[in-house]
């Protein structure tokens, strides 16, 4: 174990890490403080919840304060892109708590909030600008916020940034930096995108690992619990009453979902709120602060709070619904067992979801014990999991099973063959008698009465004489009083109109 005063940290930041409490360096802060202190770009791989944040905070703040400049309007110095909001808000509350002894000026940018006091900060100029893409390009746009002055760059979750389509825009901020800068990069998993977008923002980087790719907390008690989806909603409420879950984030795969789930929980009589993309910033911000007070008890979220969300003391992270992607499920339950603390990851795994357990556990490289001492337990859904033929993979977005249910558009389009369906056995069951004239064909309805002389050409038949009932297969209006009076024995000229067209 690595103490901080080892690292050449100086005396106001090891004060104010004091001051919070921490005297040992995590690895990946013993192992990257140093190389950036050096002046080093670097790739760090490393879990949530393993200080990653503190490891480019210090020596950034330390870099800044050595190497004073003024500070030229809307010309950050320094610039730390994240995906989230809240992750955003995390780093600017990281900043200010390890740099309240130094004179360094920061804020933060990001959408969902109106710009004016974003814009009022970059014209009075900072040093260190935490941002997420979007609002960063509108205020680049703007022309209220330039980036060629900055000197360091970290691009924070890198693999969560391509997952929600960032890397367009990562590439243009890149565009328009100076080339003369230290840049660092983290990253909780190295699919190939990310290491592709290393290799062109990093100049000779340092490679920091300091566990396997995904894999999970050792201190965290995972289980996973077999049931019917329909039964899920009664089990959460079920586990919530046990005290031990004291503080909670419970996981949906939709903001639909999320806020279903939350509803339940507060109609059962559990304190809780819902928090993701729909939600406004300052309803978010809400959410966060009263989970975090204590005032809630459960914390339902979409993925968007996976790795955003930094809030000491949650004893239980609930996975009401799997993770479609093995990493997530990594990031969702780092959320616990912070700072030293132990938590509980507990998964619900309906009969559509076992693959997407089988995936999580090939990933993490060990299974998840089962714990079938509920009241819920499914049978079948156990039998599926340890089955050796490939489980059921879940339908694809857009066909799930309650899409169709008290909704419009699809729905109403899927019903509409099941009415036909009835419909022809209603009419099989009629009297014989009426069966002939249902099996009269449509055409003879069309026919002349009996005894009248056939039309001489098939033009003939579509023009009805005055006052003869209009077919009502036959929806052309009526000749124009200015047309030509058509001829009634000539069949020349009609043969000739005919040819002529």
């Amino acid at each position: 174990m690595t103490d901080f005063s080892g690292l050449g940290l100086i005396e106001p930041i090891l004060r104010a890490v004091a001051e919070e409490g921490y005297t040992t360096a995590t690895p990946i802060q013993a192992g990257a403080i140093p190389l950036l202190l050096q002046g080093r770009d670097m790739l760090g791989l490393a879990q949530t919840g393993t200080g990653k944040t503190a490891a480019f905070t210090l020596p950034i703040l330390q870099h800044l304060f050595e190497n004073k400049k003024r500070v030229a309007a809307k010309s950050p110095r320094a610039l730390i892109l994240t995906p989230t909001r809240e992750l955003a808000l995390q780093i600017a509350d990281s900043f200010s708590t390890y740099g309240r002894h130094l004179p360094i000026r920061r804020t933060v940018v990001h959408g969902g909030v109106g710009q004016s006091p974003q814009i009022a900060a970059l014209t009075r100029g900072v040093e260190v600008l935490i941002a997420t893409p979007g609002r960063l390009l509108d205020l680049m746009a703007q022309n209220h916020c330039k980036l060629d002055a900055i000197e360091f760059f970290v691009l924070d979750e890198a693999d969560r940034m391509l997952d929600m389509g960032f890397i367009r825009d990562v590439r243009k901020v890149v565009a328009v930096m100076s080339k003369q800068r230290q840049t660092l990069l983290f990253s909780a998993t190295m699919p190939e995108a990310v290491t592709e977008l290393a290799n062109s923002i990093l100049n000779n980087p340092e490679r920091i690992e300091v566990t396997p790719q995904s894999t999970t907390v050792e201190r965290i008690n995972q289980r996973v619990l077999f049931v019917d989806r329909s039964d899920k909603r009664r089990l959460l409420a079920d586990l919530l009453l046990d005290s031990k879950v004291a503080r909670t984030i419970v996981f949906a795969r939709t903001k639909h979902g999320a806020d279903r789930v939350a509803e339940h929980l507060k109609k059962s009589g559990v304190a809780a709120d819902a928090i993701h993309g729909d939600k406004s910033q300052s309803a978010r911000v809400r959410a966060l602060e009263a989970f975090r007070a204590g005032e809630l008890r459960a914390l339902v979220a979409t993925d968007i709070a996976a790795r955003g969300i930094d809030v000491d003391g949650i004893s239980h992270v609930i996975n009401f619904d799997l993770p479609n992607e093995p990493e997530s499920y990594v990031h969702r339950i780092g959320r616990t067992a912070r700072a030293g603390s132990e938590g509980s990851a507990v998964s619900f795994c309906d009969h559509e979801e076992v693959g997407y357990l089988k995936d999580i556990e090939k990933t993490i490289r060990q299974p998840i014990p089962i714990d079938n001492t509920h009241p819920f337990h499914a049978v079948d859904v156990a039998q599926i999991h340890a089955s050796s033929k490939p489980p059921p993979r879940p339908k694809a977005p857009g066909s799930n099973r309650n899409q169709n249910q008290n909704q419009g558009g699809g729905g109403r389009g899927q019903q509409q063959p099941a009415r036909s369906a009835q419909a022809r056995p209603a009419a099989s069951a009629q009297p014989k008698a009426a069966t002939p004239k249902a099996a009269t064909p449509k055409p003879a309805q069309a026919r002349p009465p009996q005894g009248a002389k056939p039309a001489t050409h098939p033009q003939a038949s579509k023009t009805p004489k005055p006052g003869a009932p209009q077919n009502r297969h036959d929806r052309r209006p009526p000749a124009h009083a200015s047309a030509a009076p058509r001829p009634t024995s000539a069949d020349a000229p009609l043969k000739k109109k005919t040819s002529a067209a």
